[in-house]
């Protein structure tokens, strides 16, 4: 359950009001607050580094240790996707932390203290995908590999004698020097604290290699393994910079007007909130902003995944990072360069990629029983073999040290990371926000969907379609008048539906205006104490009559939202709202069949309301006349016949019910605020279609981190028993390793590939 969740809902009453990573949940999308997160790790006494060589969970976890006993620490913040960390600490103690992170094998870079915007850490001046000189590194690794090859070939070829040992071994050093250096400190680091990670074995079985007479072999090893390392941090940095791309998107300068009017070319990062920006057509759109003048029609694939260019006028939002596909327009700047929507989604990602998924979790359980387990086992065979099977102590140790190349766990550490990651990115390019990888994995067990009606399942522009006034001691205009004024004070669409279709000045002064919650609002209008509110309200006002419900029956069974004006003595008038099904959700709604999920609408309208809407869009049930307690205990009986359930609305209304769901779809366009920041999954462009996409996106992240698990444990016991029986070397058990690592980084990346239906 998720009692962290959730105040949701537009579909409200006719007329109510309606790698171990620190930072996963909760993560909103609302511009004030954005940058909430980030700015708590900026607060006081904390500081924000850049770490280049932070790859991974497990060197997060050595960077944990290493700052275990630090004095004061009230906490630490991970970003790997950014390879950033913010230590939350007494100013006193950093100049301790950044002690312990050296001698930890790291090389912290102090970044500029944040300015409030989530796109700091991707837009910091540095190379994400460049930690180790990228590929100019590699030039130094192929010279370490030649070099190897050469101690290799002298090893085989040479005549035996003190020359071809000593430029052997001066080759092998060479190599072990340019390709070892950072695994050297690293690996010494890790044992000097008693730590078995991949740098301190890689350390133990090269060291022991060469000590031994197996120089060749120890130079080739590390020459591999330093080029595998280096092909695999690059792949990886392929998943987690592919939402980062987006950002490129948005153009570096904006045409800005000026005071006498003049247009003059400025950095997009330096122009204020509040400024008039021109776009011409073709044009990308430079920073987040309402249409003040114009028309035209944006391509929004960037942020919401929509392939088809939405139509703009003034007072529409645009966003950052768009494209302006018709006609030149101005607007007025809504945000700063570094907090556009665009920015808070890529920040959002970035958060969801430091989650833990719950098969990542596992994996790194088992792998640190593992590597410890295969050390034992090495240990065992380099000091029982020699008195029990007659080895000599040479071939022990040998066998002992390609074990320890075994024992790195890198590919199987790797194998999931990856994979979620890409799901997240490509979630991210369809419009779907994904909180972190607990969701993108959990999204495949959905086998309910729980639907609010107003702004999920129809357009949320209801529009008045019939108008009876009942009463015999009022004017006809009088009541249309009271009836414009009550509903001109409430938010709700239903009601701002009757204002607008009704037309009537609003010249009265309303005095008392309450809302009733779930029923409508009731004020005293013109020395006239009236309500506004739906069927369940005028019955609880014992107004109903035989004629009413006749009356309101006609409409329900038009699917009809019903509102009705009342004085405490007889109901004044009858007023039908009728709100349009998209055609996205009729769609939406046969794909979650298709997959096997049931479909049920949560709603206050009356039920006979609902079950046309249900019975139009396709849904399987649909329950009417729900309190936001009704819909909590409607989740929990979903619950109990189906098991996962998720729920799925854009308003503030359906906390209780959010809140006992498994999981949270948010409607990002016509979302409030509240549901954006409380959901675990947001929806940019509000099309229910994106719901079947990420339960399919679910599952065939799932089904790839079977097969990289698989994988990379198959390959480890193939060796691990070729090791025992003597039939594989140490080059070829660092060759298997980094083969197994590179085959399943490939294959996580295949989740980017994949295409929405």
């Amino acid at each position: 359950m998720h009692a962290h969740r959730r105040d949701q809902d537009n579909d409200h009453d006719h007329s109510g009001h309606g790698h171990d990573a620190c930072c996963a949940h909760g993560t909103g999308l609302r511009s004030d607050g954005a940058a909430a997160s980030v700015a708590a790790s900026a607060s006081t006494g904390a500081q924000t580094f850049r770490i280049p060589t932070m790859d991974c969970a497990a060197e997060e976890g050595e960077i944990r240790h290493a700052l275990a006993d630090l004095p004061g620490l009230k906490g630490l913040h991970f970003q790997l996707g950014a390879r950033t960390l913010t230590i939350d600490a007494p100013a006193d103690s950093m100049p301790d932390a950044l002690t312990l992170i050296r001698r930890a094998g790291f090389k912290p870079e102090a970044l500029a203290p944040l300015e409030g915007g989530p796109a700091h850490a991707l837009d910091d001046g540095h190379d994400h995908a460049n930690p180790q000189g990228g590929w100019r590194g590699l030039t130094r690794y192929v010279l370490a590999l030649v070099l190897a090859a050469g101690a290799e070939l002298i090893a085989y070829l040479a005549p035996p004698g003190w020359l071809a040992s000593v430029s052997g071994m001066a080759l092998a050093a060479a190599a072990i020097a340019l390709a070892g250096f950072s695994t050297y400190v690293k690996g010494l680091a890790a044992l000097r604290r008693l730590r078995l990670n991949i740098n301190a074995l890689m350390t133990v079985a090269v060291t022991g290699a060469f000590l031994i007479g197996q120089w060749p072999e120890a130079a080739m090893v590390m020459a591999l393994y330093a080029i595998a390392e280096l092909i695999e941090a690059r792949s990886i940095d392929r998943a987690r910079n592919a939402i980062k791309g987006l950002l490129d998107m948005t153009p570096e300068t904006a045409d800005v007007r000026q005071a006498d009017g003049s247009w003059l070319r400025s950095d997009a990062k330096t122009v204020a909130v509040g400024a008039i920006v021109r776009v011409k057509p073709g044009e990308r759109v430079p920073l987040d902003g309402v249409v003040v003048s114009g028309t035209t029609a944006i391509d929004q694939a960037a942020v919401t995944g929509e392939s088809i260019p939405v139509d703009k006028a003034v007072g529409d939002p645009v966003f950052a990072g768009t494209i302006n596909a018709t006609s030149a327009f101005e607007l007025r700047v809504s945000a700063p360069a570094n907090n556009t929507l665009l920015a808070r989604i890529i920040h959002a990602v970035e958060q969801a990629q430091g989650s833990r998924a719950p098969t990542q979790q596992f994996v790194d359980r088992f792998a640190a029983v593992y590597t410890p387990a295969v050390f034992v086992l090495a240990l065992a065979v380099c000091l029982l073999a020699p008195p029990l099977l007659g080895w000599t102590w040479l071939q022990a140790v040998y066998k002992a040290l390609v074990l320890l190349v075994i024992a790195c766990p890198c590919a199987l550490v790797i194998s999931t990371p990856v994979t979620v990651v890409s799901g997240l990115a490509a979630a991210a390019r369809r419009g779907i926000l994904i909180k972190g990888g607990v969701h993108l994995e959990n999204a495949r067990r959905i086998r309910a969907v729980a639907l609010d009606k107003t702004g999920t399942i129809t357009e949320g522009k209801p529009r008045l379609v019939a108008v009876e006034v009942l009463a015999s001691s009022q004017p006809e205009a009088q009541v249309r008048s009271w009836a414009a004024q009550l509903a001109g004070y409430s938010d709700h669409p239903v009601s701002r539906a009757i204002a607008q279709g009704l037309g009537e000045p609003q010249t009265g002064v309303l005095d008392g205006f309450t809302v009733l919650a779930g029923r409508g609002v009731q004020a005293r209008v013109e020395d006239a104490d009236l309500v506004l509110g739906n069927h369940r309200l005028i019955e609880e006002r014992g107004l109903c009559s035989p004629e009413i419900e006749a009356r309101l029956a006609v409409h329900e069974a038009q699917g009809r939202t019903l509102t009705m004006l009342a004085s405490p003595q007889e109901v004044l008038a009858i007023f039908a709202v009728a709100d349009t099904i998209k055609e996205s959700s009729r769609e939406a709604l046969a794909e979650l069949h298709a997959l096997g999920v049931a479909s049920v609408m949560l709603t206050g309208d009356n039920p006979a309301t609902a079950a046309a809407i249900a019975r139009e869009a396709g849904i399987d049930d649909a329950r009417g006349n729900l309190l936001p307690e009704d819909k909590l205990n409607a989740i929990e009986g979903l619950q109990a016949q189906h098991g996962f359930v998720a729920m799925t609305g854009d308003g503030i209304n359906d906390a209780p019910a959010l809140a006992r769901a498994d999981m949270g779809f948010a409607m990002g366009g016509s979302g409030t605020d509240t549901a954006m920041e409380a959901a675990d999954v947001v929806i940019m462009n509000d099309d229910l279609r994106r719901i079947p996409q990420t339960i399919r996106l679910s599952r065939r992240t799932q089904a790839i981190l079977v097969q990289n698990i698989s994988l990379a444990l198959g390959i480890k016991g193939v060796f691990l028993v070729l090791a025992v029986l003597g039939s594989a070397s140490m080059w070829m058990a660092v060759f298997a390793d980094m083969g197994a690592s590179l085959l399943v980084v490939a294959n996580g990346l295949r989740v980017l590939r994949g295409r929405p239906s």
